[in-house]
This record gives C-alpha cells, structure tokens and sequence, in this order.
C-alpha cells in the first residue's frame, strides 16, 4: 500500500501496476481507479494504461474469461447475473460474449440443479409451493435464467 503524503513516480506506479495485474486479471475500470487514488489522471493515466495493455498486463477479454469462470464455478453465479456485474465494470458485449463461449453447459446446469437441491433441503415453507416459491427467488437472485429455474424446480417437485 502506498503513503498517502507520498505520490509514485511514473515507473515507480508502472512497476506497481504491473505487480498488481499480474497478481490477477484486472479490467480497465479497476486499474483506473487505482491510479485515481494514486494521482494519476488524464495523459499520465493513458500512458500508463496504454503500457499496460501493450505489455499484455492489461486484457479486457482474458479478464471476462477469467471472470466468468471463476463466478460460474466457485460463486455458483447464472449468466445473468455474470452480464450485469461484467457491464457494471464495462467490459464489451464482445468480450462478454468470449468469457461466456468458455461455459461447459453440462456444468452450468449442474451447478443450478446442485443449488436447486441444496436450498430444497435448507428451506422451510408451509407448503411446497411455498418452498418452491423460495427456491425460485434464490436462484434467480443468482442470476440463472426464467426457463432453466422452472425446469429445474419442476423435475425436484414432480405434480
């Protein structure tokens, strides 16, 4: 962490942005802000980015990789819900659309019937279809999609 009362030089900031996006995969947005805080803006940020980037410290589409990877198998999060957290950093459709391309849909569909599952047993309700009500909410919330979420519930609470 770097004083406050003191401002990195230029190769001082390069050196620690490059430790920084080597540690693990940033966006542009994250870098940016680090270098807000260190008082770096306008010409000075740019060039700095831009180093980045040639130097391939900085990769917008293997950071969505990356992202949606480690979202979908380890935070067990739907596509959804990956979308709106990857437009939040600005990550372009086309980048999205890449980090998307790596998802095995046998383990997609895994992952929400292992969530479907695990809340069935952990959810009290009055009836079933209050529990199923429940389990709905909270699979949505994790960002799976309307059509899979009713699939899966179906299958666990065959009528």
């Amino acid at each position: 962490m770097i004083n406050s009362d003191k401002v990195p030089s230029f190769l001082e900031a390069k050196a620690k942005l490059e430790s920084y996006c080597a540690y693990q995969e940033r966006c542009m947005q994250e870098v940016t802000k680090k270098l807000a805080d260190w008082g770096f803006y306008g010409e000075q940020q740019d060039n700095l980015i831009a180093d980045l980037i040639v130097n391939n410290y900085l990769n917008e589409e293997r950071f969505a990789c990356a992202y949606v990877s480690g979202k979908m198998r380890i935070k067990k999060w739907g596509r959804i819900k990956i979308k709106l957290k990857l437009n939040q950093k600005n990550i372009s459709d086309y980048s999205i659309k890449k980090g998307f391309s790596e998802i095995d849909e046998d383990e997609y569909l895994e992952n929400l019937n292992y969530l479907t599952e695990k809340k069935l047993n952990q959810v009290k309700g009055k009836n079933k279809w209050d529990k199923k009500a429940k389990i709905q909410r909270y699979l949505l919330s994790k960002g799976y999609e309307n059509q899979l979420v009713y699939e899966a519930l179906s299958a666990f609470f065959k009528d």
